[in-house]
């Protein structure tokens, strides 16, 4: 219900995720369709849309809260045309199950072939089953903050 809601508003939907047992909350995360980055508007839009079709057809028990938000910097992949739309960006990948020894992955995105991710690793490339992909998201947002920034300039 969601994915559709969010697609006829106009916005690809990149996630949805509920968290919390007491009190949870349903996240959603969209992206415009056009890669322009999503507004504060646009989460409004989508947040009253969705809330108004769950009050048709509410999809939860019980009282949640509903969460719109971007993907952000360090945006989640989730599908196979993520990785490939992603490819030679870092990333960080945690599979279900151990390939190779290692659950955590961590380099540039080299490419998607049938069902698996090529990671360029330090320790070399590494190939990951999609199916096996437990989490993983982009980590331009650390790449920008570990970079030494330039000393402010006063002015005046």
């Amino acid at each position: 219900m969601v994915s559709r809601v969010v697609t006829e508003l106009g916005f690809t939907p990149i996630r949805t995720r509920i968290t919390g047992r007491l009190r949870p909350t349903l996240q959603v995360m969209a992206e415009r369709a056009d890669g322009t980055p999503l507004t504060i508007d646009d989460c409004a839009t989508i947040s009253r849309t969705l809330s108004a079709a769950f009050e048709l057809d509410d999809p939860m028990p019980g009282p949640y809260q509903l969460e719109v938000s971007s993907a952000g910097i360090d945006r989640p992949l989730v599908t196979r045309a993520d990785f490939e739309r992603f490819v030679g960006s870092s990333a960080e990948v945690t599979t279900v199950v151990p390939i190779d020894g290692r659950r955590r992955f961590k380099g540039r995105i080299a490419g998607v072939a049938e069902d698996r991710l090529a990671i360029d690793c330090e320790a070399g490339l590494a190939e990951v089953p999609l199916a096996a992909v437990a989490d993983a998201r982009l980590v331009i947002a650390r790449e920008i903050l570990a970079k030494p920034r330039p000393p402010a300039r006063r002015t005046g």
